[in-house]
Parts: structure tokens; sequence; C-alpha cells
């Protein structure tokens, strides 16, 4: 940009950030490894786009949403596809299992995952309260096998589905647990994530990480997972979940001035059009803050 619309951009974030209409937070955001940039939540649900750009258009009308949309591609089955930056093809739609060792050799827990190669950053293995099969592992650590780290087995009712895998999940950030990351923003694995792994681009550090499982006897076999794979329509890259900074607008605050707004027929100050988006404006009040960069 010249200097006058990037003087422009300043000033708006300054006031924007003065009346606590934006924020920076360290969270889960969707990352393009080989645009190496978040995408903003607004491009990947559908649904919060039409009622944020509503939004935008009413309160933050200067504001121009980022051009970069996430396709999602539905998966039934464990299938082969062609990856931005690979030779080979990647298989997706598969739930790996496999078993951390307990403290003290009383045993092992196995848990499931989609991305094994994320297990390198490990700090936590996460069970549900009422599994009767994992009552006796509360309190207990297992140990990570290739960095010996000692991971607490802890409960939580919210985010563990007992149906689903193995029951047990592993975890990184949450319950003010420390988050390792193990990954660089083109996607491979950095020195947290071990030398034995170090510099190996993501989709090979999946076959690596589950050979190297298997050579210790800890692999636990694989099976079908249904997903919804999201893939960048600007790079044709595999979206990646990653904790990064990353702006953040206060959306609760314009929800209740949209609220506050007459929509009423007898006395317009806003006309939504089409109607049929009537009842979505009305539904701001749930929207959560959502994520974006200024152009």
């Amino acid at each position: 940009m010249d200097k006058r619309r990037s003087k422009a951009v300043t000033e708006a974030f300054v006031r924007l950030f003065k009346q606590n209409l934006i924020y920076r937070d360290l969270r889960l955001v969707n990352w393009d490894c080989v645009l190496r940039t978040a995408i903003s939540d607004i491009e990947v649900c559908k649904a919060c786009s039409q009622l944020f750009q509503l939004m935008y258009q009413y309160f933050l009308c200067n504001v121009i949403a980022c051009c970069i949309q996430v396709d999602y591609i539905d998966i039934k089955e464990r299938s082969l596809l062609k990856v931005s930056g690979y030779d080979k093809p990647v298989e997706f739609g598969v739930l790996t299992k496999f078993a951390y060792p307990l403290e003290g050799n009383i045993g092992e827990i196995v848990v499931t995952t989609t991305r094994i190669e994320t297990m390198l950053g490990d700090t936590a293995i996460v069970v549900h309260p009422d599994d009767d099969r994992y009552r006796h592992f509360h309190g207990k650590h297992a140990i990570h096998p290739f960095n010996g780290r000692k991971l607490p087995i802890i409960c939580d009712a919210i985010i563990v589905d007992p149906k689903f895998g193995t029951g047990a999940v592993k975890v990184g950030k949450r319950h003010s647990l420390e988050f390792i990351n193990i990954f660089t923003d083109d996607r491979k694995i950095n020195s947290d994530g071990g030398s034995d792994f170090l510099g190996m681009p993501r989709f090979k550090a999946r076959e690596a990480v589950t050979k190297a499982l298997k050579n210790k006897g800890l692999y636990r076999g694989s099976e079908n997972n249904e997903m919804h794979l999201g893939v960048c329509s600007r790079s044709n890259d595999v979206v990646e979940p990653m904790i990064k900074p990353q702006w953040y607008v206060n959306c609760k605050d314009l929800a209740k001035q949209a609220l506050q707004t007459d929509v009423d027929e007898e006395n317009i100050r806003l006309e939504i059009v089409p109607k049929q988006y009537l009842a979505d404006w009305k539904s701001l009040a749930a929207i959560a803050d959502q994520s974006g960069k200024p152009q």
C-alpha cells in the first residue's frame, strides 16, 4: 500500500484497539503452510462469513475481508490425495492408535489421533471422568517414548467422547498445560520435535513417527475415519490448525449494537436485503469472536 493508505490502516487499527473492538491473543488458527499466513475464520465458516460481513458493512465499512477461502473435501474413508510440495500422495481419513507406556511400568494407555505427527508436542493425555476403563489411571503419568517427558493423565468431560476411538486423546494447550510448538511456519519439525525428526515436512514426519512407533512396539493400528479436509483455494495446500498470535474482533459488543438497531418495518433504521437474512441478523448475539488481518 502507499503511505496514505498505510497510515489510514494504522489509524483505524489504533482507534479500534482503543475502543476494545479488536485485541490480540494466542489461539488455534487455520494456517496455510505455503502462503505462511493465517486464514480468517470468516473464510472458513461460510455461515459465519455471511453474518460477519453484514456486521462489517454496517459498523466497519472500511475494513476489507481477505480473499482467501477454504474449501472442504468430504472424506468417507482412508484416501490418498495429492498435496502441494509432496511427490507421493498423502493418506487422509485415518484414525491412528498408539500406546503410551505408563510411569513405573504398570501398563500402557492407547490413544487415538488423526495427526500422529503432533504427538511429538504432547503434554498430557485426556480421558472422560466417567469412563470406567480409565478410572485406575486418574492422576497417573505416561512417558513420552521419544523424549521421556512425563504426561499427566487428566479428566475432561467436554473434549472427550468415550465412544470415539479408544476414548483417550492426546492434548496440547489446555488445562493451563505447557504448550510445545513443534512446527515451523512452513510446517516442518523444529528442534522441539526431537532431533530424529528435525526438518521433516509434516506429512513425511507423519510416516516417520508411525515407523518409529512400530519399531518401539507402540503402534496399535488404524481405522477409517470420516472427516472434512480443509484446502486453501489459493495455494491448494491442506490447512493446518496451529497456535499463533492473531488479531480478533470483539463480536460481543458489535452484536449487542446490531441487536439494538431497530429493524421494525414501521420504523426502519436498517434494512436487511434479502429478507431471508433477517433471522440471521437477530442471531448475532451468539456469534464468536472472529480472527482476521487488515488488508
